[in-house]
């Protein structure tokens, strides 16, 4: 039976001379299997992971999501590391120290959102290449830098590269089956912590000895790793079948299926909505959809478009708002306690000379802390993953934030070497857990046609945040005001945890969505 079918397998919107005779044929087809009863002759996408588990396969996409997050996250702690040793060295004031960090978020602001506009039009794959080219190319590069304005030059190209980091996240997540499927992201959350831990490893070995630019060069190598292996992973086949692309999906689904152990059902592969769709007889909706998925394919201009007012649209516009504040909130306050460690750790809050900091650069207390506050963020992990999927999204966040909250509130007046480091390894632990559950969130509430674009832009306005904490974590913590940031940081946390109950929809447990309209229907639930 199953041979006999092997010929029909191949067909998509590429073996047809037009659209229509592709849809008369798509649902009389989908039509006819839903008639012979439930023995698997038309399958979606969604059955296709369910059958084919968690394996060998997606280890290998886990791999290289994860590779392309500790480059991410490598890059952006050397920020704590690199503005301290330049600003003696160049003569730096506070405020061209912090632009250092600024230049790099301007820089993922404007890469965000590129990289989702090139990965939801050309594919995940293409965004992945022309990021790793130019992170690497710029990291290294960064490492020769002969004067103040070229380094900002280069960490801000450095930057745009780093602006693909939630493509990697989309990618994972659209391989990755419906159970438990919390847990695994929360796994490919943990490369982000492997890759802090190595860069304040890195740090402490490389920095009093070699200096700064060995530990830019350095820091490089693992963007350069993912563009040698980028050929070796496989495009998003659920970004294959949103474009028609039906016949490549299913074999990257066979050899998934072969890697792991598993076949595929019998039968025809077809989208989730389209199979719902055909199975209820609304032939004049399939068209619609068809139809939509051909314009979008040959028109990116409108579709970058499109999609902005379908994320403002009456479906999404709250679930939208509310995330581009809760990322901007996580990244201003996340990166600004990295700053803070590598500040309070300098003496900065004490109103040391600036001349004493070229000596804190070779003392060894600013890397062990900064390497145990890196720590924290694997207990955060630990605690995320055993509520994540039982408690749901919204209320993990809500418990990450309060317990931030109430763990950064001592450092509104001064303490000594040891409560501070506590407070800040606390609050880190669960600010860090907060950031991470929120990247989980989006990628799961946004359809497949609009995901990357929709986490690109909410992660581009979370870079503006990543922008202004320099300027208040650096800025005025070195100008012996350390209670002003604190509160700063403080109000905005308080305003994520307002953000996160306003949040509509709760995503656990529920299948991805391929279009606008299944985010209420089948993937969404109003609480």
């Amino acid at each position: 039976m199953q041979r006999g079918f092997q010929s029909e397998h191949v067909y998509d919107q590429q073996n047809f001379a037009d659209l229509e005779s592709f849809q008369n044929f798509y649902v009389k087809r989908t039509n006819s299997y839903s008639k012979m009863g439930d023995q698997g002759f038309a399958f979606t996408l969604e059955e296709a992971l369910s059958t084919i588990g968690f394996g060998n396969f997606q280890v290998i996409v886990l791999a290289y999501a994860g590779l392309g997050w500790v480059a991410e996250a490598m890059e952006m702690m050397l920020l704590s590391f690199v503005g301290p040793a330049i600003q003696p060295e160049w003569g730096l004031s506070s405020s061209e120290e912090s632009l250092i960090s600024t230049v790099a978020f301007a820089g993922m602001l404007v890469g965000a959102y590129s990289w989702g506009v090139v990965s939801d039009s050309y594919g995940r794959k293409k965004g992945f290449l022309g990021a790793a080219i130019i992170t690497s190319g710029a990291g290294f590069l960064s490492a020769f830098a002969p004067n103040y304005i070229s380094l900002l030059i280069l960490r801000c190209f450095v930057g745009v590269g780093l602006g693909c980091g939630h493509v990697y996240t989309s990618w994972f997540l659209e391989f990755v089956p419906t159970p438990n499927r919390g847990s695994w992201m929360l796994v490919f959350s943990v490369f982000w912590t492997v890759g802090t831990i190595m860069e304040a490893s890195l740090a402490w070995w490389i920095m009093p000895i070699y200096g700064w630019r060995w530990l830019l060069g350095l820091s490089a190598v693992p963007s350069l790793m993912a563009l040698l292996f980028y050929g070796l992973v496989p495009e998003s086949p659920r970004y294959l079948c949103t474009h028609g692309r039906l016949t490549e999906a299913r074999y990257i689904l066979e050899k998934g299926a072969a890697l792991n152990k598993k076949e595929l059902p019998v039968g025809l592969l077809v989208s989730d909505q389209i199979k719902d769709m055909a199975s209820d007889g609304q032939w004049s909706e399939t068209t619609e959809l068809l139809s939509s998925m051909r314009n979008i394919t040959n028109d990116s201009s409108r579709k970058s478009t499109s999609s902005i007012l379908m994320l403002l649209s009456p479906k999404l516009i709250r679930t939208t708002l509310l995330l581009w504040f809760l990322y901007f909130a996580n990244t201003f306050s996340y990166y600004g306690i990295i700053l803070l460690t590598s500040q309070l750790s300098t003496g900065q809050s004490e109103c040391d000379p600036p001349i004493l900091q070229s000596e804190s650069i070779k003392d060894p207390s600013l890397y062990i802390n900064v390497f145990i506050t890196s720590l924290a963020e694997l207990p955060g992990l630990g605690i995320a993953a055993l509520i994540l999927d039982r408690l749901g999204r919204k209320i993990s966040m809500e418990i990450m934030i309060v317990a931030g909250f109430i763990l950064l509130l001592p450092l509104v007046v001064h303490q000594n070497a040891i409560m501070t480091t506590g407070f800040l390894f606390g609050a880190r632990m669960f600010i860090s857990a907060s950031f991470i559950v929120v990247c989980i969130y989006a990628p799961e509430v946004y359809p497949t046609n609009l995901r990357t674009r929709g986490v690109g832009i909410a992660t581009a306005i979370g870079r503006v945040g990543g922008m202004v904490c320099p300027l208040i974590a650096v800025g005025m913590g070195s100008g012996c005001h350390q209670t002003l940031p604190v509160i700063l940081f403080e109000v905005t946390i308080l305003l994520s945890g307002v953000s996160v109950v306003l949040l509509p929809f709760e995503t656990k447990g529920k299948e991805l969505a391929d279009t606008i309209d299944l985010p209420v229907q089948h993937v969404l639930q109003v609480q």
